[in-house]
């Protein structure tokens, strides 16, 4: 992905192709749409900087019309501006963010193919748009989870190609500047998510010059509550909400002159508390 970006900063990009498209795979909650949404800060300083289609919504015979428009006379003519060409028009520096590809139909998947190919797509009013200022990303869990039955190490060994041939057409996978596999989150990986999220909550927190630790008890505990086989690290946000972020809420309210808080572990539980100051 670097070297794809790198050619486009150095000039020695393929024509009017995009700066970059990749399939992101691997199983759920580990990791691709989050990669997408910092690329989009990183590369074009903006984390809206992101046309982002769920891709379950575009299987059916109206497909293409949410993607690309409609023809002058049909219904909808006049109300395009939530299509992909639309958006892409409107910021064209942009990451397009295609989840669970897997699920578009194959028609949507021809009309990809011009725009991975060329560069470009014609709206259904015969406009073109141009996609060369854009990172095509597409996600998919296809041929991983567990419902086949095979173990995370199992799984781990099969040859990503192989694990994904079945639902893709070669042609369009071999669009694509490359197919990057996304591994199942181990106990480092998932403390450097809660690490991150708690960077981000002492962030917040810093607008009233209030400073959370958290002990590695509760940062276990929070690791425990919020990884589950099959959705990843996905309920990991929502656990260090409810155990972290509204407990802190509360004690603010009844304490409001503390600044230096502490997330530790009781009878199973996570409290917050003043921080002595000998514990400074």
């Amino acid at each position: 992905m670097s070297k794809a970006i790198r050619r486009n900063r150095a000039g020695f990009d393929d024509g009017n192709r995009p700066i970059g498209s990749f399939l992101f795979v691997g199983p759920t909650g580990v990791g691709k749409t989050e990669l997408a949404k910092q690329l989009a800060i990183d590369l074009f300083g903006n984390k809206d900087a992101i046309i982002r289609l769920d891709m379950s919504e575009y299987s059916d015979r109206t497909a293409v019309s949410k993607l690309i428009g409609t023809t002058a006379g049909y219904v909808g003519y006049d109300d395009n501006s939530h299509t992909l060409t639309e958006r892409v028009r409107r910021n064209p520096y942009s990451i397009v963010l295609l989840d669970e590809i897997e699920k578009a139909d194959p028609q949507v998947i021809t009309l990809l193919l011009q725009v991975l190919d060329d560069g470009h797509l014609t709206d259904g009013q015969g406009n073109v748009v141009n996609f060369k200022n854009t990172i095509i990303i597409a996600t998919s869990n296809a041929g991983f989870g567990y419902a086949t039955g095979e173990t995370e190490d199992e799984g781990d060994n099969v040859a990503i190609m192989d694990r994904i041939a079945p639902y893709f057409r070669p042609e369009f996978l071999n669009r694509f500047n490359g197919v990057i596999e996304f591994k199942h989150l181990d106990k480092e990986d998932l403390k450097a998510i809660v690490d991150l999220m708690l960077d981000q909550v002492n962030q917040t927190l810093s607008k009233k010059d209030i400073h959370l630790e958290v002990t590695e008890g509760a940062k276990d505990l929070l690791m425990e509550e919020g990884y589950d086989k099959a959705m990843g690290a996905r309920p990991l946000r929502r656990v260090i909400e409810s155990q972290i972020r509204d407990k802190v809420t509360d004690f603010y309210l009844d304490h409001i002159e503390a600044k230096q808080l502490q997330a530790d572990v009781v009878d199973g539980d996570i409290v917050i508390r003043e921080k002595r100051s000998e514990e400074n």
